[in-house]
């Protein structure tokens, strides 16, 4: 007899075009076995990064009622996880979720800024909102620039050189571990290889390295989350789970033909299949 799936709460946005949020992160966890649920933090045509502003449907009082009708329905979820948060009461949003589920691996994307800036249309309180849902974490998922925003630090400047850019990130993991118990500092070119860096309070840190493909699309950063969610649930180690979301990005990438346009996300319809269970 087969075993239910594991089932992820996947608070994030959603494009309509554009390979980015819940439109990557469900087909991903789907073909990783894992059921996904999803509760947008708002619906977009398009993702923001680049295609004109999008036509937005936003309605705050959806995901407070959607998180209380599955409560009342006695739905379980074994993850958490949530990414970009236009608003700080989106924040209060995955805290309310986190509360009525605390036995579920709660993963924090705090998706704010990128190459040593905060991202447009964010309110100036949304670091301090999302350092204090990262405190309430199992695991966050920050680049570079959003580990120095929790940190309250300036951001490194983005052309940093390949060294000290990979000692900025173990240090900023091993710092981040007074806020949350494991952290991932995810994105960081140094040189010839992308390195995620990674730590664990009890005193674990490592390092994961992937060849630099030169070569920068959007949405990259939610298929690298929704791997890593997916390898975690599937009985993986953070290290692991962090080699094989990096190595799909990876594949996703080199799937993608050269000239294409970066705004609409890589192709990674053909490289889904090799994330599938196989018996």
């Amino acid at each position: 007899m087969s075993t239910a799936p594991k089932t992820v709460l996947c608070i994030h946005d959603l494009p309509g075009f554009g390979r980015a949020g819940l439109s990557v992160i469900v087909p991903i966890l789907s073909a990783l076995g894992v059921q996904a649920v999803a509760v947008p933090t708002a619906v977009l045509s398009t993702h923001t990064g680049g295609l004109g502003a999008p036509a937005r449907m936003s309605s705050p009082g959806y995901g407070p009622a959607a998180l209380a009708h599955y409560r009342r329905l006695g739905v379980r979820f074994d993850c958490i996880y949530s990414g970009y948060l236009s608003e700080t009461s989106q924040a209060l949003l995955v805290e309310q979720a986190m509360e009525y589920w605390p036995d579920a691996l709660a993963v924090v994307d705090p998706v704010m800024g990128d190459n040593g800036r905060m991202y447009s249309g964010l309110p100036d309180e949304m670091p301090g909102a999302l350092r204090a849902l990262c405190a309430r974490a199992d695991l966050i998922l920050p680049n570079l620039t959003e580990a120095a925003l929790l940190l309250g630090e300036m951001p490194a400047a983005p052309d940093a050189d390949a060294a000290t850019a990979a000692a900025l990130a173990a240090d900023a993991a091993v710092r981040l571990t007074a806020l949350c118990p494991r952290t991932l500092v995810t994105g960081v070119a140094a040189g010839r290889s992308i390195l995620c860096a990674g730590a664990d309070r009890q005193g674990g840190a490592y390092t994961v390295r992937t060849p630099f493909l030169p070569r920068l699309f959007h949405g990259t950063g939610d298929i690298f989350g929704a791997v890593l969610v997916g390898r975690l649930l599937q009985g993986n180690v953070p290290e692991a789970a962090a080699q094989a979301a990096a190595a799909f990005v990876g594949d996703c990438l080199r799937a993608t033909p050269e000239g294409a346009d970066e705004r609409l996300g890589v192709w990674l319809e053909s490289a889904l299949p090799r994330l599938c269970p196989r018996d």
